[in-house]
């Protein structure tokens, strides 16, 4: 198990998360990695003692690999008030949709 960060660095990362979901800079690996991180865990205790699934199911997320329900990805959000919806996300000139996390 990693140690848990300090409580100054656990509200700078979690900041720096919400930060980064709202302005769409964060994948779902990268920010499922950095929700990790914030508690202070190891890939597979926090996948079997938080999140209830298996560590490749966590892994796959982190890594971009596999094929995530959006049962699985919304088991990843739920501790940090996170939820699975469509966005619009605008390139220049023109609306993209897409799926992302968001905040609750």
């Amino acid at each position: 198990m990693m140690k848990r960060p300090p409580r100054e660095k656990v509200e700078a990362l979690r900041q720096e998360l919400f930060t980064r979901i709202d302005a769409g800079t964060i994948s779902i690996g990268e920010a499922t990695r950095l929700m990790r991180k914030t508690i202070g865990m190891n890939r597979k205790d926090y996948a079997e003692k938080i999140l209830k699934i298996s560590h490749d199911a966590l892994q796959d997320v982190e890594t971009g690999k596999g094929n995530p329900t959006l049962k699985t990805l919304k088991i990843i959000g739920k501790p940090f008030g996170l939820e699975i919806s469509f966005v619009r996300k605008k390139t220049g000139n023109k609306a993209q949709g897409e799926l992302r996390i968001s905040q609750s």
